[in-house]
């Protein structure tokens, strides 16, 4: 009879914590993306209440004749491989130097962290701001030609001038990850890796590096979700210009639905990124979850 009420109890204690979250997923992540599936096979304004279904089409124009989506994916692919190598390279420098016993350090890790906190879209502003009157000013002050370029308005250099924004908001929150890890290296192992004569460089790529593998997937995980996901600085500083220049699939996705009002054929678009970037991570974290190695 104990056993009975035992296991009743339990089922009871497992509904009470389970059920609510299982509707809660149901509701904001399952229906939502099995009523997109729907979409994308319509066609739809989005507003109106005419909903066309129209089969695998706006797929079929997606993969055959969009020269936007290819334009945008080719940008996109472009500022995801500068962004998340430069960022996680500039990262793991600083984590290294911020290791070290220096005076202010947990100031200067601070001042690195805080953009990431604040609103990317604050963020895109503050630049935008910077870039057009703020370099105006810098010119004034030094007569440097640099601060006269015009750094949203050229193709070319809103290509750069988006990545610089980018990196800069985000290395902070690397270099925090890899910091943890650097710290988590045995000090034991260091020093006996020195007494080998081992040491710098050499002593960095043989045994840090390694040991640094499991920050090293996190960090390179988040900043390819977060550079193929870019929406924000670009909407702030360029909105896809100069002439598309630097449209990228979010900002095509989002043109395709609340400017041209083709939210199926947007929502057809939303599903292939979604299963471009599953593809991307999953080869990344694969890649390097197999050169970790423990201490």
């Amino acid at each position: 009879m104990m056993n009975t009420r035992n296991k009743w109890g339990n089922r009871i204690e497992f509904g009470v914590f389970v059920i609510p979250a299982m509707v809660c997923i149901l509701i904001s992540a399952i229906i939502p993306f099995m009523m997109s599936m729907y979409y994308s096979l319509t066609k739809w304004n989005g507003v109106g209440k005419h909903i066309k279904f129209i089969g695998l089409k706006n797929f079929k124009e997606l993969l055959t004749s969009d020269t936007n989506a290819l334009k945008a994916l080719v940008f996109t692919l472009e500022y995801t491989l500068l962004a998340v190598v430069l960022t996680n390279v500039i990262a793991i420098l600083l984590a290294i130097v911020l290791t070290k016993a220096l005076k202010l350090r947990g100031l200067y890790r601070t001042a690195f962290f805080v953009p990431y906190i604040i609103s990317l879209i604050i963020i895109g502003f503050i630049w935008r701001f910077m870039f057009t009157k703020g370099f105006d000013v810098l010119y004034s002050a030094t007569g440097w030609e640099v601060f006269q370029w015009s750094w949203l308005g050229n193709a070319h250099l809103a290509f750069w001038s988006i990545l610089f924004v980018g990196i800069w908001q985000s290395v902070g929150f690397y270099m925090m990850i890899y910091i943890t890890g650097l710290q988590s290296v045995p000090g034991d192992l260091l020093e006996a890796a020195s007494i080998d004569g081992c040491v710098g460089i050499s002593r960095f790529f043989k045994i840090t590096l390694p040991l640094l593998m499991p920050s090293i997937t996190v960090a390179l995980f988040l900043s390819l979700a977060n550079s193929l996901k870019v929406f924000d600085i670009i909407y702030t500083l360029t909105f896809g210009g100069p002439g598309g220049a630097t449209n990228s699939i979010t900002i095509d996705i989002y043109n395709e639905a609340f400017v041209n009002n083709r939210f199926g054929y947007a929502t057809a678009k939303s599903l292939v990124f979604v299963v471009l970037i599953l593809l991307i991570t999953i080869i990344q974290v694969r890649f390097t979850k197999s050169r970790e190695v423990e201490a």
